[in-house]
């Protein structure tokens, strides 16, 4: 078992799994897009020994698939699972006790341990000194983007109490001061807004500690959806078979095992524009104001290193990261939402957009027309549960003579737009909160979520090519086939939502006028179809993070009855809109800097 992120980078070198990069690297872009290209070849970890500027190596791509994560947690993966199965099942644990001796055992060695004092390895820098990547072109500054943030509730302060949570933390740029500010982003529905405002009604600052690095299971469990009571620092130490370590210095709590630690407090209501920001979207997040920092100490470890990602268009490293997670506790869902068999955040569809789920349809098995009933008790749950809370497409269907998968993207729509009404089985929730970064609704953290419910028997075969009648439409041209019952529909740039409604009229007209489209439920209007229909990736990506239900949703012959909308087709307006941010773009320039590295002799040779 590892001792520190030190160990993990030489095991993982020792089996093949990472490249040294001993040529000097560029933090501005450089670094980001070497890692972008070793990651979309399905490449090993990344070790930048000459990070330009910086005393500090940095390692990338530690999480790049599955298999090397499973690699790193080998010797602890099971008995975690197993711990973690059991606070979501403890009878289990009574009917069979002797089975789990061994998982007790694991759980007490993974109690955090509070030490005296600053182990002598640990010296102060500031941040000026650390590796400051600079991800995308357009990006506000240097940001970390694998922090584990640290905060205390001031009503219950201690380490079982805390928070650790991945929160963006923007080192340089803006009108942040060098060494002194840096600035902290966090979304709603986190933990540490509950602690901000707490100190905030005492008049207080929120004493804050950022960990950079450490053991792997550490980074991990910052960003885990632990079960009620399990704190992300016993996760940390159970992953890692050794407990957190840690000790308080000037009132702020360090962890021993980290490799970087920033301290700062955040006081009440000071804040500072933050951003932009390339995100796992596939946008930029744009320019807001979010919390300051006021920078207390930064130490560094020695021989430490820096770890980072690249956040961007799905798959990226967190893509690994969120499979991993579900493995982990795919489970948990089923546990705290009765019913449940399966929910799914669509990672191309940049997770928080479009939610897949699979319940059950017990209320009334005595009735011979089926409905969904029990399957919208199970959606709102879902869309009050957590980060799940966030979504705001949600697709869910009762499992009935065969079994489904929300993994199989295609097979788990298609059941949906074979067997769902269109007139009875959408549900909208407007005026309501959003993810943070998705910037299709109607402002910061506000929008709408809509839910497509389906079970019963099958009441359509869907269409398996453009149907003749959306060849010849006035207003939209270059109709293509997505995939069966979604047809993507090319029309002029979006002007005004005015504009859009009457567009959007005269489109269901013509197509109510060419008669029944029963075969192709779902229409996809876009700025462009090829791209649209070139991949199920571009399809998801594009459709759900360019939409926003309420104001995005037209449908043919659509009407309104005691306040429910339905329809006969389901039209999705997924053209950029002018208050959308823009989309990340790499700098081609960089791109061909990079080639030197890849060339015979050089580092990454092998990679070519």
């Amino acid at each position: 078992m590892y001792q520190n992120l030190e160990e993990c980078i030489q095991d993982l070198e020792k089996s093949g799994q990472l490249i040294r990069i001993k040529e000097e690297v560029d933090p501005h872009l450089e670094m980001a897009a070497i890692h972008m290209k070793v990651f979309e070849a399905k490449g090993p970890a990344l070790l930048f020994e000459n990070v330009k500027g910086s005393s500090y190596p940095a390692v990338s791509n530690l999480f790049g698939t599955v298999e090397r994560s499973k690699y790193i947690f080998r010797k602890t993966w099971d008995k975690t699972q197993e711990i973690i199965g059991l606070r979501n099942d403890p009878m289990s644990a009574l009917k069979s006790p002797f089975k789990h001796v061994g998982s007790g055992v694991a759980a007490t060695k993974a109690l955090p341990m509070k030490k005296s004092s600053l182990p002598s390895t640990f010296k102060e820098i500031q941040i000026s000194d650390l590796p400051l990547i600079h991800h995308w072109p357009d990006d506000g500054g240097a940001f970390v983007t694998l922090p584990q943030v640290y905060s205390e509730d001031p009503e219950k302060p201690g380490i079982m109490n805390a928070n650790l949570g991945m929160y963006r933390i923007q080192l340089s740029g803006n009108e942040y001061e060098l060494n002194k500010e840096i600035g902290l982003h966090y979304q709603i529905h986190r933990g540490i807004g509950v602690h901000q405002a707490k100190t905030t009604k005492l008049g207080k600052p929120l004493k804050v500690s950022i960990f950079i690095g450490g053991h792997p299971s550490h980074t991990l469990s910052a960003v885990m959806p632990l079960p009620e009571g399990l704190s992300e620092m016993t996760f940390a130490g159970m992953l890692a078979g050794r407990r957190f370590r840690y000790s308080y210095e000037d009132g702020y709590c360090i962890s021993h095992d980290a490799d970087f630690v920033i301290t700062g407090e955040i006081h009440p209501g000071e804040t500072k524009p933050e951003g932009p920001f390339g995100d796992h979207l596939g946008y930029y997040s744009l320019t807001h104001e979010f919390p300051l920092m006021r920078v207390h100490k930064v130490y560094a470890k020695e021989n430490s290193v820096w770890p980072f990602t690249v956040v961007g268009r799905p798959p990226q490293e967190d893509t690994a990261f969120g499979d991993l997670i579900h493995e982990l506790t795919g489970d948990a869902v089923k546990q705290e939402i009765p019913g449940v068999k399966e929910v799914l955040a669509v990672d191309a569809a940049g997770v928080h957009p479009l939610l897949f789920a699979i319940g059950s349809e017990r209320y009334t098995p005595y009735q011979k027309v089926k409905q969904p009933a029990e399957l919208l008790t199970i959606a709102n749950r879902i869309l009050g549960t957590g980060q799940l809370s966030l979504a705001k497409f949600l697709f869910i269907a009762a499992e009935e003579d065969k079994p489904l998968s929300t993994h199989d993207e295609v097979e788990f729509l298609s059941y949906i737009l074979e067997r769902i009404d269109l007139h009875r089985d959408i549900h909208f929730q407007t005026n309501t909160t959003m993810d943070t970064l998705d910037y299709s609704g109607t402002g910061l953290n506000t929008g709408s979520k809509v839910v497509f419910a389906a079970c019963g028997d099958k009441k359509r075969d869907l269409c398996t090519a453009v149907p003749e009648a959306l060849r010849r439409l006035n207003g939209c041209e270059d109709a293509r086939f997505v995939m069966p019952g979604v047809v993507a529909l090319k029309a002029s740039k979006f002007k005004t939502y005015e504009d859009a409604q009457k567009e959007m009229d005269a489109l269901s007209t013509s197509i109510s006028k060419s008669g029944e489209l029963t075969n192709c439920p779902l229409l996809i209007v876009c700025d462009d179809s090829e791209f649209m229909s070139a991949s199920l990736s571009n399809f998801l990506w594009a459709t759900f993070t360019r939409s926003n239900p309420s104001h995005d949703m037209y449908g043919v012959n659509s009407y309104y009855q005691h306040k429910h909308w339905g329809c006969d087709n389901v039209i999705i307006d997924a053209r950029i809109k002018p208050h959308h941010a823009p989309p990340l773009i790499a700098d081609q320039t960089v791109a061909k800097k990079i080639d030197r590295l890849f060339e015979n002799g050089a580092s990454l040779s092998k990679m070519k």
